[in-house]
């Protein structure tokens, strides 16, 4: 028996913190970086984002994942005693053990699932949702739930202008179900690849094992992101449509056969960019990091919950996600909704 993998329920969560681009400025200022508005706006297009309150049990990561969840279980029909599998797409995870799915399952409620954590940063979500479909097509699944969420604003380095702007907390699910090999509504393929190479790209020099984080390395901000983002936006550009012409081609589609085109949410300006090199009308991008910001791991599935919700995406349409994030990872997953 052959099988495919299709989504049937989503859902999203975010902080109740908007944080606008003057409160980062204000925040800013007191360390006397000059910026504004509308530098952050022109160079990002992110006019605000959320952060959580770390404090709050229900800002921690697994607990928004857990209201992202509920939402999607809620659209597919299902109740957590459904759910075979979870994986938990994130980089910003509750604590280092367990994982953050395992804490997402407790919350929850989900007995029958086994749990793993996803960590390929801004691509998780596209990872998790492509380890579903094998699982799904290979039989072993039923019913799976993919999160990706992330709390990242403890990691910011508020010394540098040029990332502190861009991130922002959340988080986005599906529940992912079996359905006959030529379903018309269908995960159709998927499209994974990472580059170890450009890891001092995007990272965090010290919290892991490699380095604990001790009082001098905490004063040098060794915990928080490093990112390179001018170097970050040339291959983020190119690396974004090639995925993307590798998914559509590997299907016999072109670029005008997609309904919704769902890159990952990093920045306005490399959404643009990547558009204008596929010939993809900006009416098909979906966008939201004008609200959110870079939510990572949350960014597509987010997204995603929005144009399904707000009646954009729609029985039939050809559905392209496509993805980049810290490693390098990239990612692609073409779908018929």
């Amino acid at each position: 028996m052959r099988y495919a993998a299709t989504i049937i329920g989503t859902g999203c969560a975010f902080p109740k913190s908007r944080v606008t681009n003057d409160d980062i400025v204000d925040r800013l200022e007191k360390d006397n970086i000059s910026t504004n508005d509308q530098w952050i706006r022109e160079r990002t297009g992110i006019r605000e984002r959320r952060f959580s309150d770390i404090e709050n049990p229900d800002e921690h990561n697994s607990s928004l994942g857990v209201a992202a969840a509920k939402q999607a279980l809620a659209m597919a029909g299902r109740t957590p005693a459904d759910i075979d599998q979870i994986i938990y797409a994130t980089c910003t995870p509750d604590t280092l053990i367990p994982s953050t799915a395992c804490w997402l399952q407790h919350k929850l409620e989900a007995p029958q699932a086994w749990a793993m954590d996803i960590n390929a940063a801004c691509s998780g979500f596209i990872y998790g949702l492509a380890t579903a479909d094998k699982f799904i097509q290979s039989g072993q699944t039923r019913t799976a739930l993919v999160v990706g969420a992330e709390v990242l604003n403890p990691f910011i380095n508020w010394r540098d202008r040029g990332s502190c702007i861009i991130f922002g907390d959340g988080a986005g699910a599906v529940v992912v179900e079996r359905t006959d090999a030529d379903a018309p509504a269908r995960i159709l393929s998927s499209h994974l690849l990472s580059d170890g190479n450009l890891w001092e790209l995007l990272y965090i020099p010290a919290g892991g094992s490699r380095k604990e984080v001790t009082p001098g390395r905490f004063s040098k901000n060794l915990h928080k992101i490093r990112m390179y983002g001018k170097e970050i936006f040339k291959v983020a550009v190119r690396t974004l449509a090639e995925f993307a012409t590798r998914s559509l081609e590997s299907n016999g589609f072109t670029i005008d056969d997609i309904d919704w085109f769902i890159p990952h949410q990093a920045n306005y300006r490399i959404i643009e960019a990547v558009a204008k090199r596929l010939h993809c009308p900006m009416e098909k991008v979906v966008v939201n990091v004008d609200r959110y910001g870079n939510t990572s791991a949350a960014t597509i599935p987010t997204a995603l919950d929005e144009a399904v919700r707000d009646g954009r995406i729609q029985k039939g349409q050809l559905i392209l996600l496509d993805s980049f994030g810290a490693g390098l990872t990239y990612g692609a997953i073409l779908m018929r909704w």
